[in-house]
């Protein structure tokens, strides 16, 4: 059985290869207390199948991973039952945009570069009996995503025909690199990637394609990306260029999303807590010099953290997320106080899309986080007891740890998340006898 039938076209198939490859994927691997919450599949945008997210976490020593997609639940099962074949520890969520109408922060820029009152949240600790609702809720975001990413390449179109690039069609070369035929959705990476293929197609991998990109298309290459580019054994060459193409191309083909593809944030967050979720702003902060060095100098949500923070328990959120190799040490602790101080669980992961990145975050072992691995064990033992019983969802009212503050209660599901056998969560319930 090869590694890479873990990324083959049919589910089926993904989920044989990983049930006979088994723990064999850990073999020779230096396990670490790493975890991550936040890994896009095929069914957003990423080089990986919900099943090869699985192998790759394990590979790497991580001890649990979250399936994290745009608007898209549709690739949970098949996560949830390749972490069992492989027995890592797996959590299931999505992330979404939401309007901010009704709030202290309408219209101003939170965590979005492209769109001002539009916000970045997750969704996270899904019960698994509760994912076909989330298929539902998310429906109509689908469908108006969809509509707009066909008028975004139609304006994409007029660009290129203006310099002489191939066109794109929609249905033959946009909607093939995706799985929304079966429940993913289609950001501008896929419509990036598309056009990446076939400027390939049309001028190959080399010298001739990157003097179209410059003289024809107008974009400047810098030396390190040059090189990317020109080195024919570069496996990472279609994202790489997919990158160039990102930070040049989108603003000029981005159309604004309405309400329908971005929901009112009360929705959502209603609509997360009924079904034992736990709805999560996802925090960007400023970036000055950025930590990972991929982000340009802009303003975000600093100016204004202590008023955003009090708003979003009013909202109706549970936890903030946050990326630490993303902001600064200052930033974080700042953050960090005030998620105490209003009883907002802390959340983290970070965002794995391409190929390019690696699985690991060894900054999460570092003091000041820490804790952030104790909530993601927490995460695990909160999803697979709600899905026995609403009542042992951590935030629940009716929670026999209710009276506990938050902080507690967290420690005290990350201990049990812990002891879940991992190739049998659905055991968990039997853990928790001593609490009901």
């Amino acid at each position: 059985m090869r590694f890479s039938e873990l990324n083959s076209s049919r589910v089926d198939q993904r989920l044989e290869a990983i049930r006979a490859l088994g723990g064999s994927v850990r073999e020779g691997v230096a396990e670490t207390d790493e975890v991550n919450n936040h890994v896009h599949s095929t069914y957003s945008f990423s080089p990986y199948s919900p099943t090869m997210i699985a192998a790759q976490a394990a590979r790497a020593g991580l001890q649990t991973v979250g399936i994290m997609d745009h608007d898209s639940v549709s690739g949970c099962e098949e996560f949830l039952e390749a972490c069992k074949a492989v027995g890592i520890a797996s959590t299931a969520g999505f992330e979404m945009r939401v309007n901010m109408d009704g709030t202290c922060v309408e219209g101003r820029k939170t965590n979005n570069p492209d769109e001002p009152n539009i916000s970045y949240i997750a969704i996270h600790g899904i019960p698994r009996n509760h994912l076909s609702e989330a298929v539902a809720f998310l429906r109509p975001v689908h469908e108006a995503r969809m509509a707009r990413n066909r008028r975004q390449v139609e304006r994409l179109n007029r660009l290129l025909l203006d310099c002489g690039a191939p066109t794109l069609d929609f249905d033959r070369e946009v909607l093939p690199v995706s799985q929304a035929a079966h429940g993913g959705t289609i950001t501008e990476r896929h419509i990036l990637f598309a056009l990446s293929r076939k400027l390939v197609g049309a001028h190959g991998q080399g010298v001739l394609l990157l003097e179209f990109v410059q003289s024809r298309m107008g974009i400047e290459v810098d030396d390190a990306l040059r090189e990317r580019l020109l080195d024919s054994d570069n496996p990472h060459f279609l994202y790489d260029l997919l990158g160039l193409f990102k930070s040049t191309l989108v603003p000029a083909f981005f159309i604004r999303s309405d309400h329908e593809e971005c929901p009112p944030v009360f929705d959502a967050v209603e609509f997360a807590r009924g079904i034992g979720a736990i709805p999560a702003y996802a925090y960007l902060g400023d970036v000055s010099d950025s930590a990972t060095g991929d982000k340009k100098a802009e303003k975000f949500e600093d100016d204004y953290l202590d008023e955003l923070v009090p708003e979003l328990v009013r909202i109706g959120f549970q936890a903030v997320t946050y990326m630490p190799p993303r902001n600064t040490r200052a930033q974080l602790l700042r953050l960090q106080g005030l998620c105490r101080e209003h009883g907002l669980m802390e959340v983290s992961g970070v965002d794995i899309n391409s190929s390019r990145q690696s699985f690991n975050c060894p900054i999460l072992l570092e003091p000041d986080y820490r804790h952030l691995v104790d909530a993601a064990w927490a995460l695990i033992a909160h999803e697979k007891l709600a899905a026995s019983d609403p009542a042992l969802a951590l935030f629940s009212p009716e929670n026999p740890l209710a009276d506990l503050p938050m902080l507690e209660r967290v420690n005290k599901y990350s201990k049990l998340g812990r002891r879940i056998d991992s190739s049998q969560p659905e055991k968990a319930i039997e853990l928790a006898g001593a609490w009901v």
